[in-house]
């Protein structure tokens, strides 16, 4: 966190000679009609995302039941999208609801850094929690053997150093190319793919490097998510009892729904070819990814999930004992 902001107040001294200012976030300032409606859509997703990630968050902290590789990595799940959300959502509502479009180069600069830390990072962490799932169905009496604490901590720190590592290097390239002056960026948040777009320079090799560097960190977890889910779904299809395995099987076609939206509209933004790219269907997939997921994820693992429901009935039994 002190390299971010380090690196943040490096951006701001440069800024007087590489942007001249801050940025306009266009969004959809040409139909305000459409952004009356996603104002009121976004800011249920944003209380949705908050109490659903911060239910799991708490209950997994406070009960020790839950102390699991599974929860464990549902934590950290639920907390980046907590801070993901967080970072672009209140900013999203003022230019929504204002005449106001601009954010400040710093403040850009931070967006860029936090939400490409962890997109990275959440990328990588579906697919160690694919594999945690493997574990438990496919070798359910070595669960805990093969996937103890140093293990999931080693897996969730991995996780986490790619997506610091692969935003502190792309985060000052970005941001420090020459623009000559445009500074409206036809998005709704400071993203790679549109902030690149207003460099005034030649940046096809730029452009090369991170469709390579995107498709390593999307393609490489999404291919490991099938390929754990396709034997998750080969050793169910063995089980006898046909409840046991429609449970299974609707669990894993949840799951898999979940990972569906988020991967195929990221890769339809950051792999797909750019002149293919219209401006107005982008902005509503990067909606879809950055909105969807987050409310989806903590009622599809955890909240219709049967441990869940009894710690809750703990927590609220255990309150009104207290005010009794």
């Amino acid at each position: 966190m002190v390299m971010a902001l380090q690196v943040t107040q490096k951006f701001i001294e440069r800024d007087n000679f590489t942007s001249g200012g801050g940025f306009i976030l266009v969004g959809f300032s040409d139909q305000p009609w459409l952004e009356r409606i996603l104002f009121v859509f976004i800011l249920i997703f944003y209380l949705l995302t908050l109490m659903g990630n911060g239910t799991i968050i708490l209950i997994a902290h406070l009960d020790s039941q839950l102390h699991t590789p599974m929860y464990f990595f549902l934590t950290h799940l639920s907390f980046i999208d907590l801070i993901h959300v967080t970072c672009i959502s209140p900013q999203m509502l003022v230019n929504l609801g204002s005449a106001d479009k601009s954010i400040s180069f710093g403040g850009c600069v931070v967006q860029f850094l936090i939400t490409l830390c962890l997109g990275t990072t959440e990328c990588i962490l579906l697919a160690m929690m694919a594999y945690d799932r493997y574990v438990a169905v496919c070798q359910p009496l070595h669960y805990f053997t093969l996937m103890p604490p140093q293990l999931c901590w080693a897996l969730a720190s991995i996780s986490w150093f790619l997506g610091f590592g692969n935003s502190l290097v792309n985060t000052p390239i970005t941001m420090t190319l020459p623009r000559c002056g445009h500074h409206r960026i036809n998005h709704f948040y400071c993203e790679m793919p549109p902030v690149i777009q207003l460099a005034c320079v030649d940046i096809s090799n730029y452009r090369k490097g991170i469709t390579i560097l995107s498709s390593v960190f999307l393609i490489f977890p999404l291919s490991l998510i099938l390929i754990s889910y396709g034997r998750i779904v080969y050793s169910v299809l063995g089980v006898k009892a046909p409840g046991g395995r429609q449970k299974a099987l609707g669990t894993c076609s949840s799951h898999l729904t979940v990972v569906f939206i988020f991967y195929s509209t990221l890769i339809y933004v950051y792999v797909t070819p750019k002149p293919k790219l219209s401006h107005d269907v982008t902005k509503f997939v990067a909606l879809l990814y950055n909105l969807i997921p987050p409310v989806l994820n903590p009622i599809i693992y955890t909240l219709r999930n049967r441990d869940v429901k009894k710690s809750l009935k703990k927590l609220m039994i255990g309150k009104r004992k207290r005010k009794r």
